[in-house]
Formats: C-alpha cells, sequence, structure tokens
C-alpha cells in the first residue's frame, strides 16, 4: 500500500518553504510515499483550516506541514508557533490521522532557517512512520 500525504506549505518566506517542500516530495518518493495534495497558504497561521479539508479526504494518510517561523522584533513568533503546533496536534487527534510538524521555528534568524530546510524531511519521515505503525 503506498501512503498518500497531503502537504500543508507556507507561502511566508516563500524562499526557504519552496526548498523544505522539494526536499520533502524528495524524501517521500525515497520512502515509497505519494503528495496526491497540496494546499498552499498565506502563512503558518493560516495552516489549521487547510489541514482540516486535507484530514476529510479519504485518499489522504497523513498531513505534513511545512513552514518556517522566523524571529522578528516582537514575541509574535512565539504566539504563532505554539498556536498553530496546538491546533496540529488538535486536528491529528480529532481525525485520527497524523499530522506531522514540519515547521522550523519560533526565535531563529533567516540564516538559521536556511540551516534547517531538512526539517521537512523530518516531517515526512514522522508522517510515513506514523502511518505504518497505527
Amino acid at each position: 500500500m503506498t501512503i498518500k500525504l497531503g502537504f500543508v506549505v507556507a507561502e511566508f518566506n516563500r524562499d526557504l518553504t519552496y526548498m523544505m517542500e522539494l526536499e520533502g516530495g524528495e524524501h517521500a518518493k525515497f520512502l515509497g510515499a505519494e503528495v496526491v495534495q497540496r494546499i498552499y497558504v498565506p502563512g503558518v497561521y493560516d495552516m489549521p483550516l487547510a489541514i482540516k479539508k486535507l484530514l476529510k479526504e479519504d485518499n489522504i494518510d497523513a498531513v505534513v506541514t511545512i513552514g518556517c517561523i522566523i524571529e522578528g522584533a516582537t514575541q509574535h513568533d512565539e504566539v504563532i508557533a505554539a498556536q498553530a503546533a496546538r491546533k496540529i496536534i488538535d486536528l491529528s487527534l480529532e481525525y485520527d490521522k497524523p499530522v506531522a510538524l514540519g515547521i522550523s521555528g519560533p526565535g531563529m534568524t533567516r540564516i538559521e532557517a536556511s540551516d534547517r530546510i531538512d526539517y521537512a524531511k523530518r516531517a515526512v519521515e514522522s508522517a510515513v512512520k506514523m502511518v505504518q505503525r497505527l
């Protein structure tokens, strides 16, 4: 059985999330999984509704989130990260499907974010393992 993944990708910091999306997609292929649907959202804060839409689909086994939250002048990045992570967990439990956290940050610089592009790869691996084990 091929594991079917949905990607929710933040367009904010698109130069970084594009690279994350590519790496995540390649790793999915390597693991024998297939990315069957992608939804692009403005930013990490906007992900929950798109995640929910994918989780409702019968042909989606797991969802992978892809985004990065770069530190700003305020604590806005911490608020976004905490709320997004909480809702992602809630949706996974509500729909009994894995939702993997491929979001780097908060509290990182742009350079640190570029060093963490592999978070998408890790999230894909997590999603695939969770589907296999549940």
